[in-house]
């Protein structure tokens, strides 16, 4: 039977279902909130509050890696539970809450407090999140879904610096003042979530074997080798993916003010959402491995190019570029994620997909910070991209280019 929430294939054609709306208008507006402050943390940081490098990267990283780690506890719970929402509004609600506070801070051990309050609840929220998607859509269209979803997520990072810049540049608006104004949009996608978003009940709830075992032991069974194996090269290309935080710091030293960030930060997550629908579209048809190489090698020139950039107009084209490869990845890795594992335990999957990644992201941006501080920011570069190739190597050796989740068989395959 249908539930009201889930779209079904209509022949080659999708439609997204409610879920898959109401989820990416909450992340459109909290990335609206949050993107207000992103691209000028870094600079804030270094400029207002006298933070290094290395000590960016340590909040940034150390902010992701507890992110993640949540995210494995809350993916958890929510299989265990058999309920997504309440840790979906849960996470939203104390993200927004604390993230305005940035402009109160008065030293970099009040901004850490408050980003890693922050990513507790993007931890709380990211695997039960993540799992609902799977549940609202078919299996031919999750690439689609997951790419829409991150569509939306980074149409909100296009509109969250463009209301920075006209509160800097137009309103002529301190910089903490600008940090406040995250608060509505934050405020908003809490009371999306808390109206919009529905349960889907057959998501968790697998039906009982033969030989009497419940959905709630089903839940608790071996996540499948396959997803393990695919773990490995996801976490070492994380090893190489240091926060962007970085990205920002090379463009203001390649000449790039800080008037113009927020503008360089739009132009980065307009190419994100404008090119991960499409990716996400063209994993389900091609297959996911093929579309994480492609965008992983993408990566990898970047990081050579941001490594050999000597002229402000590099960063700009540059950061154009990088939008690309999250086009070709986030909503592929995520879709491989749910090909990969049955849906009684999606939500401990993507709980540990999160957790490879925040696990890899603290080191990553420690150590990308200090080999900035110690050899410059060439060096730093080449480490990332030559991490970037040699994952790509990897995923193709552990998973191959096979069509993996193309139809569904796999998933079938395992719930069998």
């Amino acid at each position: 039977m249908k539930t009201p929430e889930r779209a079904e294939p209509e022949g080659n054609r999708w439609r997204p279902a409610r879920n898959v709306w109401a989820l990416s208008a909450v992340s459109f507006l909290t990335d609206a909130s949050s993107e207000i402050i992103a691209p000028l943390l870094p600079l804030f940081l270094t400029g207002t509050l006298g933070a290094s490098v290395r000590t960016v990267g340590v909040i940034e990283g150390g902010a992701e890696a507890i992110a993640s780690l949540l995210k494995l506890a809350s993916g958890w719970w929510s299989d265990r539970s058999r309920r997504r929402k309440p840790l979906i509004v849960l996470g939203y609600s104390l993200a927004s809450l604390v993230r305005p506070l940035v402009a109160v801070a008065q030293s970099t051990s009040q901004v850490m407090l408050i980003r890693f309050t922050d990513r507790v609840g993007k931890g709380v929220r990211g695997a039960p999140r993540d799992a609902l998607l799977a549940a609202s859509t078919p299996a031919a269209f999750r690439g689609r879904a997951f790419g829409f979803h991150r569509a939306a997520d980074h149409a909100g990072a296009v509109a969250g610096p463009l209301i920075a810049m006209a509160c800097l540049t137009w309103l002529a608006m301190p910089l903490r003042h600008v940090f406040l104004v995250a608060a509505i949009p934050g405020a908003l996608a809490v009371l999306v979530a808390l109206v919009a978003v529905r349960e889907e009940r057959h998501d968790v709830a697998a039906p009982v074997a033969a030989n009497g075992r419940t959905p709630v032991a089903r839940a608790r069974g071996p996540l499948p080798a396959s997803f393990t194996r695919a773990m490995i090269p996801i976490a070492l290309f994380t090893l190489g993916n240091s926060t962007d935080a970085f990205l920002i710091l090379r463009a203001n030293q390649l000449g790039v003010s800080m008037a113009m960030i927020p503008l360089l930060w739009v132009l980065l997550h307009v190419v994100k959402s404008g090119s991960s629908t499409p990716g996400g579209a063209l994993s389900d048809r091609i297959g996911r491995t093929p579309l994480m190489v492609s965008g992983w090698l993408v990566y990898a020139a970047v990081y050579a190019g941001f490594s050999a950039a000597t002229m402000q107009w590099h960063a700009w084209a540059l950061f154009g570029l990088y939008g690309v490869v999250f086009g070709l990845t986030e909503g592929t890795e995520k879709a491989l994620v749910a090909d990969l594992v049955p849906a009684a335990r999606r939500g401990r999957a993507f709980g540990w997909y999160h957790a490879t990644i925040g696990l890899a992201a603290l080191p990553a941006s420690v150590a990308f910070g200090a080999v900035w501080d110690r050899y410059g920011a060439s060096a730093a570069f080449q480490m990332g991209a030559a991490l970037a190739c040699a994952a790509s190597v990897l995923l193709v050796l552990l998973l191959g280019f096979r069509p993996v989740g193309t139809d569904g068989a796999l998933e079938q395959a395992e719930n069998a």
